[in-house]
């Protein structure tokens, strides 16, 4: 069998798809895509493999030796990509859209604001990649978590659009390693109980492989409901709603019985974030968060232990995969990513278990590409995105066109927020010496913080509703930096060339009361980057397409900005520090809603045009 296209997709609960195309077409060829020619001309496959909450800077792939062996160093290792919200359906909808979750609208795990009713509603059912590769010419096969609050109950209400096989685990089973619940394409769903699920998974990725040519380490997660009421697994408590322990408990990741005995003297890295003693860290509820104490801090290092445990099948799986690939003589001619939704803390600022934080534990997560020009054992250091990868599977498939003018068309048409990752040597070169990739990622969140951990003390919570915020990670020559503002009207900004551990935030109360803030950053007065940072933010926190892009461009038409550099330019100071609006929230909420999310830069922004104050609204 033959095939030149395929992307798998696999999560920590793992998730896999697999995007084929090929001679022999058993399930439905369409036409022959236009992908990019690989050797002997050659279309290419595409592997992907998505894994849920994988941490990078708990050290997770230096646990993982098959992973280097099989991608690291046949590929290049992007070591600046981030998740744009850090929580698991926000951020796949981004990824398999291209979009940021302000333009999804998919904001949650769960309805109302989010999880796979929302994004049917959203009509993304007939937009995202899966659909756009099959208009392209590609058979596409999916097997695993795919969307958070798609259910036993929902599955086939639609059935979702744009695979050609898939395999689904479907809640309230998804976070259950023990007891999994798969559909196949139109069949009813099946239980595995007592099966270890990243297993099960693994042979209906191979099964997809062979016959057409992961989960882990999120936490373990039991219903302490019946089936028919799945959708309550990922509701949020309120004042009025039953506490979230009765609807579901929480223990660490479980691994498979062969992996149980790993790692026994490990421990979650003790860098100087680790539960400092000294002050809290953050704004808002992280600010308030105590001590941990001892017990605390074992029962986390089992935590991560078990994580480290159940990501050696995901390590396997990998493997399995890449052998497949090679067995069926596919190997040279496939793209394979390795990628997760997002990433993890565990006692970092004195944090439990979780995610949905701005700190790098949470957004800056692993990317790992091999194939066709992808330079073997690399390091890159591009900054890119989850809202950069449908674009560069597109690019890599024929979609987008073929020559810049073709690409702009294309990533209008199917409104694109980001843009194709530079793969090969040449490409990255190329866009380093250009210097026109963009330097940042815009984060935001909406609604709460969960603790996936044990709870220790009488007090103790493991959910706050205060947890929305936009920032904006940049890194450039000579700066690395992030700014955010909650909607408590909160600040943060922390250099972490100097503060690599996000200790100091630099628009604390207790620094801009004292008179204790930087005098300079960056060479200069320090609120010059201030307000040049919220003006950036300004734009990206409600940009569409190309503007996400070219932030810069939104701001100075004129093209004589590109960079935070330019940006610093003394003519520039009464525009940023006297004419813009600021960032600001009129309210809190638990979603995207627009009344609340203060001035937009659509509606109330200040721009230049041709180096000149242009004085209206626009």
């Amino acid at each position: 069998m033959r095939f030149s296209a395929a992307a798998l997709v696999a999560g920590l609960q793992v998730s896999a798809a697999l995007v084929v195309d090929g001679e022999q077409k058993p399930l439905g060829f369409q036409q022959k895509p236009k992908g990019t020619a690989t050797k002997g001309n050659k279309q290419p496959n595409i592997v992907f493999t998505l894994t849920d909450d994988q941490d990078l800077h708990l050290q997770s792939l230096d646990y993982l030796p098959l992973i280097k062996k099989c991608l690291a160093d046949e590929g290049t290792t992007y070591k600046r990509h981030y998740c744009t919200t850090a929580i698991c359906c926000p951020a796949r909808v981004s990824l398999w859209t291209g979009k940021q979750a302000h333009n999804t609208n998919v904001t949650d795990v769960s309805p109302p604001y989010g999880g796979l009713p929302k994004f049917i509603s959203q009509g993304f059912n007939e937009a995202y990649l899966p659909v756009w590769l099959q208009e392209a010419g590609y058979d596409t096969y999916y097997t695993g978590k795919l969307f958070n609050a798609h259910t036993v109950d929902n599955y086939d209400s639609p059935y979702l659009a744009g695979w050609n096989g898939s395999d689904f685990l479907l809640d309230p089973y998804t976070y259950s390693y023990l007891n999994a619940t798969f559909q196949r394409n139109r069949d009813a769903p099946v239980s595995y109980e007592g099966q270890y699920s990243v297993d099960v998974l693994a042979e209906k990725a191979y099964r997809f492989l062979d016959d057409a040519a992961p989960k882990p380490p999120h936490s373990n997660v039991e219903p302490r409901i019946p089936s028919s009421a799945a959708g309550a697994l990922h509701r949020r408590p309120t004042s009025e709603e039953d506490d979230i322990e009765k609807l579901v408990s929480f223990t660490p990741p479980i691994p498979a019985a062969r992996h149980a005995h790993l790692f026994p003297d490990v421990v979650v890295p003790r860098t100087p974030h680790f539960n400092p003693s000294s002050r809290a860290s953050g704004v808002s509820w992280i600010s308030q968060l105590p001590v941990q104490s001892a017990e605390n801090v074992a029962f986390n290092d089992h935590f991560y232990r078990q994580r480290l445990r159940t990501l050696q099948s995901v390590d396997e799986l990998v493997a399995g995969v890449i052998e497949r690939l090679e067995r069926h003589g596919l190997l040279e001619d496939t793209y394979v990513f390795y990628t997760t939704d997002n990433g993890y803390h565990i006692g970092q600022h004195r944090l439990q278990p979780g995610k949905e934080c701005g700190f790098e534990e949470d957004i800056n997560v692993p990317l790992i590409v091999r194939g066709p020009g992808v330079k073997k054992g690399a390091v890159a250091e591009v900054v890119t995105s989850h809202v950069d990868l449908a674009p560069t599977v597109l690019k890599l498939a024929g979609a987008l066109g073929g020559d810049d003018d073709d690409d702009n068309k294309k990533v209008e048409e199917y409104k694109l927020d980001g843009e194709a990752i530079p793969l090969t040597a040449e490409d990255l070169e190329e866009a380093k010496e250009k210097g026109e990739r963009h330097e940042h990622v815009t984060v935001e969140y909406w609604g709460f913080a969960l603790s996936e951990g044990r709870l220790f003390g009488k007090d103790a919570t493991r959910f706050w509703t205060n947890n929305t915020y936009k920032a904006v990670r940049i890194l450039g020559d000579g700066y690395n930096l992030y700014y955010s503002v909650w909607c408590s009207g909160e600040h943060e900004l922390y250099d972490l060339q100097t503060d690599p551990y996000q200790l100091n935030n630099l628009l604390a109360p207790s620094s801009l009361d004292s008179g204790n803030t930087p005098s300079s950053l960056l060479g200069v007065p320090f609120q010059k980057v201030v307000v040049r940072l919220d003006s950036l933010l300004f734009v990206l926190k409600s940009c569409k397409g190309k503007t996400c892009i070219r932030p810069w461009e939104a701001l100075h038409p004129a093209g004589n900005v590109r960079d935070l550099h330019d940006a610093l330019s003394s003519r520039f100071d009464t525009f940023y520090e006297k004419e813009q609006r600021r960032v600001a929230f009129d309210r809190c909420e638990k979603g995207y809603i627009v009344e609340a999310e203060g001035p937009q830069f659509e509606t109330h922004g200040l721009v230049y045009r041709d180096g000149h104050r242009w004085d209206q609204w626009v």
